[in-house]
């Protein structure tokens, strides 16, 4: 029980309150197989579903097992006020928290001498919450894909881990603003030129992850109110990088087939709209270097 309760803590960031109400009917599988944990309704009083590792989700799927062998009954949940079976039950009531993850990481810890000066552990469940919301942040992930695995309902919990992860974010800034990389967009000249104040730079150094467009980057500052402009492509404060390339690839394509419905539904004006913004990707692309898809 204990294992497989750290396992999930581990692989899913789940909070400890959410791994002890998790239910017999938490575990299944993407489409494509990958197993999919179903977290019920928790602090924020609602559910999410969650990719789980295989490692996390075997050692689950053998405790599932022996639960739904098991005579005990449904019992209210306190939250939700559903008659339901938990995963990690015995016959005094649910586990609690700490014997499930605290007790075990207290143990390792003091194997492992990972202690403070009083003796007491230093590792906490918590931390794999952090540890789960860092490694998607370096990995690329969109803020809103940590806010759907973490459960948070506001971004700024999620910026946190997107600033712990100093090392990514300083190389997707030197990928706009470092010197002699390739940019393209209309922002891109303001760039190559100088013209950015240290101010605007002093404030992107620190905030570059939240310029994050579909395509690019935008570099508009907090001081020049939100942008109003939809048509991102040929503002003004636009600039992408060949890590694009890709995206700018597909958005083409759609841009493409949508003008060719468009122009056998006799829209003539949404044609236009669409080659434009067609045309101004493939001006992107030869900017960056690389040669639009046939």
């Amino acid at each position: 029980m204990q294992k497989a309760a750290l396992l999930i803590a581990r692989w899913s960031g789940a909070r400890r309150g959410e791994v002890i109400r998790l239910r017999l009917d938490c575990l299944d599988q993407y489409p494509d197989g990958t197993f999919r944990l179903r977290i019920h309704a928790g602090k924020t009083m609602r559910e999410r579903l969650v990719p789980l590792h295989d490692d996390a989700a075997r050692v689950l799927r053998e405790v599932i097992q022996r639960r739904l062998e098991a005579n005990d009954r449904p019992i209210r949940d306190d939250k939700t006020g559903d008659l339901v079976r938990y995963v990690f039950f015995r016959r005094s009531g649910r586990m609690s928290a700490d014997y499930l993850l605290q007790y075990p990481l207290n143990q390792m810890c003091r194997l492992a001498g990972l202690v403070d000066q009083d003796g007491k552990p230093i590792v906490t469940s918590h931390r794999f919450r952090h540890t789960v919301g860092t490694q998607l942040a370096e990995r690329g992930a969109k803020l809103h894909t940590i806010m759907s695995v973490l459960g948070h309902q506001t971004p700024h919990m999620s910026m946190v881990y997107a600033r712990i992860s100093d090392a990514e974010v300083l190389r997707d800034y030197r990928s706009v603003l470092g010197p002699g990389e390739m940019i393209a967009g209309p922002g891109a000249e303001a760039i190559r030129a100088g013209k950015l104040s240290c101010a605007a730079i002093d404030w992107l150094k620190s905030n570059f992850i939240k310029t994050e467009l579909e395509l690019g980057h935008c570099l508009r500052l907090p001081s020049e109110g939100p942008c109003e402009c939809d048509l991102y492509l040929s503002c003004a404060k636009f600039v992408t990088t060949k890590a694009y390339a890709g995206r700018l690839q597909e958005r083409r394509k759609l841009e493409l087939v949508l003008a060719e419905d468009a122009r056998e539904r006799g829209w003539s004006k949404e044609v236009e709209r669409h080659q434009s913004t067609a045309s101004r990707i493939e001006r992107l692309l030869k900017d960056l270097g690389e040669e639009a898809d046939p």
